[in-house]
């Protein structure tokens, strides 16, 4: 069969047709991702609105963005290998599993990594509560030596010798120079907005499901405070965790030495009254997040009760809520039963949020999907 000139061309013309038709819809697609303004936090009521959010830096959609890539950036590392992300990943509520992480030196980290939940309605940060904010926070992982190694020029070298970061540095700070000031302040912007608040226990909150016997008993020993003269069982938690965040941002002493070589917040304030103090983290995620403390010594969460429980240490600078805290009169220990630990262990893990940990919002946007 002979085709027309004009047959040839249309048949011709498919490939390009549709050469662009791919190109305007990855286009599309881009742009539908790369979206501008303010962002909103969605969060439950509960939670407060007692939120920290530094004056100079609003949370737009475009830093987010932003921030979200640079989490996930290699060249933020001295050897382009370790990122954010590579000590705070997402399935296990941005923590790594390790007792102390690996840096570019191959030297382990001095303490265990923290995870990263819910930083909205933080104003402490690191177990000494030596950053008042997320801006400050992000610059200490990327210099340290034995974390990601680099300082903030080269990091500003690396990104602005690429196409990619200049143009989006221009469309959230309005320059294309690339700075270590809107590097601290994009990964800030993405980091408040790891909210974790659809877990288990949110939902009982809510009403939308029931829990179990003993997770209802696990809940309610980990609110109460023991008294025996009373007959009153509890955990004595919800002093130091306590609230719907399950966070209260306080720094104790939690027994854990009588006498430490990592002294916490003493290292920089020099008063002995802090001896042994670290900040008290979320319990959101906590059944994600092991191994637990400031050093990584307990491995699981039952360890963790039976600390508490048996083997707090008494030293000159123990929280108060620790002294003489028991559930038999008498005693200088908690002193749970082994049913009560497992029902208090069993409210821990309906603090998993499993939408948070697979929210795409959050996860690394280099990786292939």
């Amino acid at each position: 069969m002979k085709l027309s000139k004009r047959t040839w061309f249309v048949i011709a013309g498919f490939p390009l047709l549709f050469s662009l038709l791919f190109m305007l819809s990855s286009l599309k697609t881009e742009v539908d991702e790369f979206q501008k303004g303010v962002y909103i936090f969605n969060y439950p009521s509960y939670f407060g609105n007692r939120i920290n959010v530094s004056d100079d830096n609003v949370t737009t959609k475009q830093g987010v963005y932003l921030g979200r890539r640079l989490f996930y950036e290699t060249r933020l590392s001295a050897n382009n290998s370790l990122s954010c992300g590579s000590c705070h990943i997402q399935s296990r509520a941005f923590t790594d599993g390790m007792k102390f992480s690996v840096g570019v030196d191959n030297n382990n980290t001095s303490r265990n990594t923290m995870a990263l939940v819910n930083l909205l309605w933080n104003r402490k940060f690191f177990w000494d509560a030596r950053s008042a904010s997320l801006e400050e926070q992000a610059s200490f992982p990327m210099t340290n030596p034995h974390e990601m190694g680099q300082s903030l020029a080269v990091s500003v070298k690396k990104l602005q010798s690429t196409s990619y970061y200049p143009k989006l540095f221009k469309e959230v700070f309005g320059d294309e120079q690339v700075t270590g000031d809107g590097i601290v302040k994009a990964l800030a912007q993405f980091e408040r907005t790891l909210i974790s608040a659809d877990s288990r226990y949110d939902r009982y909150l809510s009403n939308s499901v029931k829990l179990s016997a003993s997770e209802m008993r696990g809940m309610l020993l980990f609110n109460t405070a023991p008294n025996p003269d009373k007959l009153i069982r509890g955990a004595n938690c919800a002093h130091c965790h306590g609230g719907p965040k399950n966070y209260l941002e306080l720094f104790h002493n939690n027994g854990l030495d009588s006498i430490y070589k990592d002294t916490g917040i003493e290292m920089i304030t020099n008063l002995p009254g802090d001896n042994g103090r670290f900040k008290v983290p979320t319990l959101r995620n906590i059944a994600l997040t092991a191994p637990y403390m400031h050093d990584g010594r307990f491995a699981s969460l039952d360890e963790v009760v039976e600390h508490y429980s048996e083997h707090i240490k008494n030293s000159n600078s123990l929280s108060a809520f620790l002294q003489n805290e028991s559930n038999v009169k008498g005693s200088l220990s908690l002193k749970l039963s082994s049913g009560e630990k497992k029902d208090l262990v069993a409210f821990l893990n309906t603090l998993t949020d499993s939408t948070f940990i697979k929210n795409p919002e959050f996860s690394n946007p280099f990786l292939k999907k």
